[in-house]
């Protein structure tokens, strides 16, 4: 094996291109990504208000709308047409339409109608501008019922009885400040990095086939496949855990992320991340004998991992029977150690599952080593054929 190690550092260091370009993007995701979050969630979202009715109680919405700290007003608009192409620019990601006579209609006791035009191309900026929205809505209704609560002279103790009933506190478990950067980074970039890996170590091996040094590495290990496999995967694997566990180091120490249970626990999880997304692409690689329709594999596996994985859409959600084929990607054991040691601060006993689901990837090296050696004894039947003949 440390024959193996050697040779795939040597392999590295005389061609370090691919390396250092992938730990580059790494690096520059990282970076966007703490960037992006680095205010917590975005704020003073450009949204638009078609203002219709030009009375006392719109431009009261239109001031309350722009001093709320999520959205800022862009612009206040005197037709709907110029608000929907402002949207369609992209300038504005959402606009309210307030009809003409509103504020007649609430005199009159009526109940005027408001109407809300969202851009959900802009996933996190729609969805962040809607709710502010919703909520300044309800706001709105409120306000109106208080108005005319008054104008039938009710007091202000049974208005706001009748308004607001039941008061609700909301209390987010280990990011009270609603902070999107531990949503995202501390899975995302775990997520890429194992993906990235798992790319890697699958060229690594479809490389050797296309150049036609399957035979040499397999003599440089003696003959056992499961003596190459892991000698070549294990350079990899302590590049891609370390730079895992720099950034975790940095997430969980100097940005402060929640951290609620053990260190050491998220550690292992990481590097036994890293390891089994190498399993997979070792299985992979080996039963495909071609190299661009491996790197295609790999990538398909890839991108389907983030949408089966729970971390962008709740597998409970999903139909029944998608739930047993997110247990086939590494990202949904580690993203579920996540919440459980990190979040709700659990130990081992309640995490052992997942660890034992991610050390399960490791049986995919037994394929891909009965897959190795099938084509190894295959050139040595080929040589030995073709010794024959020229005798």
């Amino acid at each position: 094996m440390l024959n193996v190690i050697h040779r795939e550092i040597r392999h590295i260091w005389s061609e370090p291109r691919y390396l250092v370009i992938l730990t580059l993007g790494i690096v520059l995701s990282f970076v966007l990504f703490a960037t992006m979050t680095s205010e917590g969630q975005p704020k003073r979202l450009p949204v638009g208000v078609v203002d219709l009715d030009g009375s006392y109680l719109s431009r009261r919405i239109c001031h309350e709308l722009d001093a709320t700290p999520g959205v800022k007003v862009y612009r206040v608009y005197e037709n709907h047409t110029d608000a929907r192409r402002d949207m369609q620019r992209g300038n504005i990601f959402a606009f309210y339409e307030i009809p003409k006579g509103t504020y007649n209609e609430v005199l009159q006791f009526k109940s005027p109608r408001f109407v809300l035009y969202n851009n959900s191309a802009y996933l996190l900026a729609g969805t962040l501008c809607y709710k502010q929205l919703a909520t300044m809505g309800m706001l709105a209704t409120g306000a109106v019922q208080r108005e005319v609560l008054r104008k039938k002279g009710v007091g202000e103790d049974e208005i706001m009885g009748l308004i607001q009933p039941v008061t609700f506190e909301t209390h987010n478990i280990s990011n009270p400040w609603i902070n999107y950067g531990i949503y995202l980074m501390t899975t995302l970039i775990p997520a890429i990095i194992a993906f990235i890996a798992l790319m890697h170590t699958g060229y690594a091996i479809a490389s050797e086939r296309r150049r036609k040094t399957l035979r040499q590495w397999l003599d440089t290990a003696g003959g056992n496949g499961l003596i190459a496999l892991l000698g070549k995967l294990l350079p990899y694997t302590f590049w891609y855990a370390m730079l895992a566990l720099i950034a975790n180091l940095i997430m969980f120490g100097f940005m402060d992320f929640p951290m609620e249970g053990s260190w050491l626990l998220m550690m292992l999880s990481t590097i036994l991340l890293i390891f089994a997304a190498q399993c997979v692409a070792a299985l992979i690689a080996c039963c495909i004998p071609d190299a661009p329709l491996t790197m295609s594999v790999c990538a398909l596996y890839s991108a389907m991992s983030f949408s089966l994985s729970g971390f962008s859409f709740p597998i409970d959600s999903m139909p029944e029977f998608f739930h047993s084929f997110s247990w086939l990607y590494p990202i949904r054991h580690y993203f579920l150690n996540y919440r459980t040691i990190a979040i709700y601060g659990a130990g081992f006993d309640q995490c052992w599952p997942q660890f034992c689901a991610l050390l399960a990837f490791a049986a995919m090296l037994l394929g891909a080593t009965l897959m190795i050696q099938w084509h190894y004894r295959l050139e040595l039947r080929h040589d030995t054929e073709g010794k024959e003949v020229a005798a």
